[in-house]
């Protein structure tokens, strides 16, 4: 497959979003099972919970240092067979802990080596095209990954109630060993033998000189981080706020899932808009909007008395839908000018958006107690820090066409 062909191949995005979409079954399956985990392992406080989902993303941030530079060097599907590898000793690492430190250890593990797949399907559609249609194809791979958040939680759900919250880690076990077969059998290698960069010590901190070369691809990796961060206080804290704040553990899944929907159908939607408008405008508007959701909500619910369950799902759907028009473009303008070292770039711009992240939503999901109000808050402030930097870009790129 080659740059320039720039056709759409079915199996190749399903395959994309298949090796990406373990992450979210990782992630959001579990997140029915977060009480009954913390009981098994004795912790005291619901915010606790929380480091089950957020420690997982700080593995993927570190993870992609490791092998997107190593992708580069010895090619894209050795290293994603490794990280699977990793995957595997993690998993058994949580179900058979009966601490809570260890199962940690267990999720940043899972984290690190789930982030191969992840980071690397990523270089392999920067590997197979470029533009605008890079961004189309970037987005279809991310709908069809939103599909798994829709059922990740039933699914969950449903484990937890006929068997036990161990088997929710069988069964991603089992889905991506059906995904590894699946990219061994079918996925080519992208990264053919002449265009690797040989391995050296110096290989990582070249790439990371060369990424520093290209501000844009800096500015859009910082908005990630701004978003992924806010964004990520939601996935921790949501069945807190639901089956908690609300009482509603029952529709906790179900609610989840239409949530998902509305991110998933923003991503279709910049799928078929993206070439005819251009990803930098779409992203841009996209992050005014979510600022100015949330602002909106904290102006309406100022006391911090939680609204009606419609509401809420209302203001989270809006945002969710601005989201969906971010994330998959955000990754393509910054991967944009790395072409020619994708797996570098693609590890750097994870790692520092998941790395910034983290700490966000750690931050404001401690707040997150009665109310949610603070998550909003959370949305604002990094929304409106999102919209200030692109305000940046632009006046820079108006500066240089001068």
């Amino acid at each position: 497959m080659q740059k320039s062909n720039n056709k759409f191949q079915f199996e190749f995005v399903a395959l994309m979003a298949s090796l990406m979409s373990i992450v979210a079954l990782s992630i959001d399956a579990l997140l029915p099972a977060l009480p009954k985990i913390g009981n098994y392992l004795g912790t005291t406080h619901p915010n606790d919970n929380q480091l089950l989902i957020t420690m997982i993303f700080l593995g993927l941030g570190v993870g992609q240092l490791i092998f997107g530079p190593l992708s580069d060097s010895f090619g894209r599907k050795p290293i994603v067979y490794i990280g699977f590898t990793v995957f595997i000793i993690a998993s058994i690492i949580c179900v058979t802990t009966e601490s809570f430190e260890m199962m940690i250890i267990g999720r940043t593990l899972q984290g690190i080596g789930l982030s191969s797949p992840r980071t690397l399907s990523i270089a392999i559609v920067r590997d197979s095209y470029s533009g605008d249609y890079m961004a189309k194809i970037l987005s279809i791979v991310v709908m069809v990954f939103i599909l798994v958040p829709v059922i990740a939680p039933t699914l969950g759900l449903f484990l937890l109630n006929f068997y036990n919250w161990e088997s929710i880690f069988y069964v991603n076990l089992i889905y991506g060993l059906l995904v590894m077969i699946w990219f061994w059998k079918r996925q080519p290698e992208t990264l053919q033998k002449e265009k690797r960069i040989k391995f050296s010590s110096h290989q990582f901190i070249n790439g990371a000189k060369e990424f520093i070369k290209y501000k844009d691809a800096i500015a859009f990796t910082l908005i990630s981080g701004f978003i992924t961060g806010s964004f990520m206080v939601y996935l921790s804290t949501s069945q807190q706020i639901f089956q908690e704040q609300y009482n509603l553990a029952d529709m906790f899944p179900y609610i989840f899932a239409s949530l998902a929907i509305s991110i998933g159908l923003a991503t279709y939607l910049n799928s078929v808009f993206v070439v005819k408008y251009g990803m930098w405008r779409i992203a841009y508007t996209a992050t005014v909007a979510y600022a100015i959701i949330s602002i909106l909500y904290i102006v309406l619910f100022w006391s911090g008395e939680n609204p009606s369950i419609g509401i809420l799902i209302s203001f989270f759907a809006l945002q969710f839908f601005a989201v969906g028009f971010v994330f998959g473009n955000l990754r393509a303008l910054a991967m944009q000018p790395l072409g020619h070292i994708a797996g570098i770039g693609a590890a750097i711009n994870g790692f520092v958006s998941t790395v910034m992240a983290v700490p966000i939503a750690n931050y404001i999901g401690s707040f997150v107690n009665e109310s949610v109000l603070p998550l909003f808050i959370g949305f604002s402030v990094f929304g409106v820090l999102s919209v200030f930097t692109f305000i940046l870009l632009k006046k820079k790129k108006s500066v240089l066409a001068i």
